[in-house]
């Protein structure tokens, strides 16, 4: 199957070119930030190491988006999203629990009016 293009790296100034959005030196950087001043610091409490490993396990019994399996497609998971929000009372038990690809995940948040792009 043939690959995308690479496209230049999404970091202001870098000609890089990339497979992804930034180049291995910018994503660190972009995602260094994003911990440090994009995120709530109360999402720690929320998401820690526990989070991480209750994550892995659950990708690991569910490596398909579970949306587009209901569709007959084979999307590999990249979020695994909360039916009840943590934030709404919701918790990390697996019948909480969802695997989705990204764009599903996406899809459900717009839908829930909870993000605006």
């Amino acid at each position: 199957m043939p690959r995308k293009p690479k496209q230049p790296c999404a970091y202001p100034g870098c000609p890089k070119l990339s497979d992804e959005r930034y180049c291995e030196e910018h994503k660190k950087v972009v995602a260094r930030n994003y911990e440090a001043y994009t995120r709530d610091p109360a999402v720690k409490k929320k998401y820690g190491s526990k989070w991480k490993r209750i994550r892995d396990r659950y990708v690991k019994e569910h490596p398909f988006c579970e949306q587009c399996l209901k569709e007959g497609r084979l999307t590999p998971v990249q979020e695994v999203h909360h039916i009840i929000p943590v934030a709404s009372g919701g918790t990390h038990d697996e019948a909480n629990l969802m695997s989705l690809c990204r764009s599903c995940h996406n899809k459900i948040h717009f839908e829930l009016g909870d993000r605006n792009h």
